[in-house]
């Protein structure tokens, strides 16, 4: 039987933890070598100690009793502690070994894999695997060394008998090795399944508002029926696969009994077994049951730690974002040149960039217009780096960034988006995220640029305030301009603003818009605006239709072509009076 790799990928994380190991290992070693001594008390009792004179104390035999079962009971509570304690490191660092390999996979990585997969597999199937590990580990180890030191013990008391009950067990691993394939196709099914619950009930949580505005209670309540009752209907024939290995395990164990006892009172005929001695075999051969029993089960949740083991490694060796690269020494001017980039998204036909042509010059204000679908995002998501060109190059101050490094080209880009992600820490945190020795009069000053003075004065804690998930506690403007306070704190040289002011009232825009205004001085700005009062400032406006340039300029003389931005702009102001 060929090991699974990724069972021996698990083993090696407990390298650091070997020594305490080694002491749940002793304690299976003395707990199991204290399963044969109960039947051999019995044996010396009933065939000496009912004598007239027996030859030992009488209070020997609970003293002996006491010892046994305190030398079991510390060997058991050393290999739980010292088991648990291993098994506990080890799923942190499965855990952590995921969670930064999400940090690095590149975007692209979620088209393939939901959400719900990966939180599932963060937390339900390293568990999964931390439970197999503790259970099967013990059982395997410890249950096993149990059968074999009461197999030694009935062969050294009655090799005969012994061998007998030993003819049916590849009758036992027979049924095993059938059940165990069966269990462990059905484990993969069963996780896969439940991801798809764990997706449910994350989009749920996550679109409340938009599920009680288009009234989708009954929809996400069925859908949740359908991927619960399937959850449900695999567990029930992963239950039916390891219930069964149990009743044909003791059907057989029976049996061997049964067969042992009957040529027991034949040999005890023969004068070649003494009472004692049979109480003896028999105490021993029913405490082999439970050990066997335990083994028995524990192909049910090595089969379903498998299947997770297999899930887990599966995001652990995603692949991540380029590494190497050019580290940049100084800040960067901010001239970018896109030439000739194409872009296509995966399993999309159409491009999202044709032939993409554009040289931005250091400080200056670019902002980009167009129909949705135009290609404007998939522009800006180039400069960062979070997608590669299908073809072409994107060039900063003349180096390709595939040449830079990225963590580098990053620190020289600032990005305020439309769907604001803000983090359930206070506000002081959320201005200064990444910086890991936070400048408190840098904080504060971000804070006046972005209008945010009143809001922090209103809040209890002020700026030490905790805003909930995702901000759950500001209003959306509040969020937004929160946003654009975490990007006046970092103070790059470029700034990428993905319809920041979209979330402001009119009022909060015209301060929020002077700040971004003496924000952008100086510094190489795209904008993606759909208001096109907020871009008509910009040095330079870029018309986009179907991934192509479809014309250039500043608004003024774009209004006068009278072309696809005149009609754009004509269309929004049409109703204003």
């Amino acid at each position: 039987m060929k090991f699974p790799p990724n069972l021996l990928r698990v083993f090696r994380l407990f390298g650091p933890y070997k020594h305490r190991l080694a002491l749940a290992l002793l304690g299976m070693i003395l707990t199991a070598s204290t399963e044969p001594m109960l039947p051999a008390v019995l044996k010396t009792l009933l065939d000496k100690g009912f004598a007239a004179k027996p030859p030992f104390p009488l209070w020997a035999v609970p003293a002996v009793l006491v010892a046994i079962f305190l030398l079991r009971g510390l060997s058991t509570f050393m290999t739980g502690y010292m088991m648990n304690w291993a098994t506990t490191h080890v799923q942190n660092d499965l855990r952590k070994i995921i969670f930064e390999r999400m940090l690095d996979v590149p975007a692209g990585f979620y088209v393939h894999h939901s959400v719900g997969k990966v939180i599932n597999s963060v937390m339900y199937e390293v568990q999964q695997i931390i439970d197999m590990l503790r259970n099967v580990m013990i059982s395997l180890i410890r249950d096993a060394l149990t059968v074999v030191v009461l197999f030694g013990y009935l062969l050294w008391l009655n090799w005969r008998l012994t061998l007998i009950a030993l003819l049916l067990m590849p009758l036992i691993a027979a049924v095993v090795r059938v059940t165990g394939k069966r269990a462990r196709k059905l484990s993969k099914k069963y996780l896969e399944v439940n991801a798809e619950l764990t997706q449910v009930i994350e989009e749920t949580t996550r679109a409340h508002q938009v599920i009680k505005i288009f009234g989708g209670q009954q929809f996400e309540t069925d859908r949740f029926d359908r991927r619960a009752a399937n959850l449900r209907g695999y567990l029930m024939r992963m239950a039916v696969a390891a219930a069964s290995t149990v009743p044909i395990t003791q059907i057989l164990a029976a049996l061997a009994v049964g067969i042992v006892i009957m040529i027991a009172m034949y040999q005890s005929q023969e004068g070649q077994a003494t009472v004692g001695g049979f109480v003896s075999f028999i105490t021993a051969m029913l405490m082999l049951l439970t050990p066997l029993k335990h083994l028995a089960d524990v192909n049910g949740p090595l089969q379903r730690g498998l299947a997770a083991a297999d899930a887990v490694f599966e995001l652990a060796d995603a692949p991540v974002e380029r590494t190497g690269g050019k580290v940049l020494d100084q800040r960067a001017a901010g001239r970018l040149e896109f030439d000739l980039v194409d872009f296509i998204y995966p399993l999309q036909e159409r491009n999202a960039l044709n032939q993409f042509t554009l040289t931005i010059a250091p400080g200056e204000t670019v902002a980009f217009v167009g129909t949705s679908g135009g290609g404007k995002t998939t522009l800006v998501s180039l400069v960062p780096g979070f997608y590669t060109p299908t073809a072409g190059e994107v060039r900063l101050d003349g180096m390709p960034l595939e040449d830079i490094a990225l963590p580098s080209l990053r620190k020289q880009i600032a990005m305020v988006s439309q769907n604001v992600v803000l983090f359930d820490d206070t506000v002081a945190a959320n201005i200064a995220y990444g910086d890991t020795a936070p400048d408190t009069a840098r904080i504060a000053a971000a804070a006046r640029a972005a209008h945010l003075d009143d809001v922090i004065a209103a809040l209890p804690q002020g700026m030490h305030t905790m805003i909930g998930d995702n901000g759950g506690r500001l209003s959306g403007g509040q969020r937004q301009r929160l946003a654009i306070a975490r990007a006046i704190y970092k103070d790059a040289p470029i700034l990428i603003l993905d319809e920041a002011t979209s979330a402001l009232d009119s009022e909060s825009e015209r301060a929020v818009q002077e700040a971004l205004d003496a924000l952008m001085k100086g510094r190489t700005t795209l904008v993606i605006a759909h208001r096109l009062s907020t871009i008509e400032r910009a040095d330079r406006i870029v018309v986009l239709e179907g991934g192509r340039i479809a014309e250039t300029g500043t608004h003024a003389e774009l209004l006068a072509k009278g072309g696809v931005y005149a009609n754009l702009y004509h269309l929004q102001f049409a109703g204003r009076g």
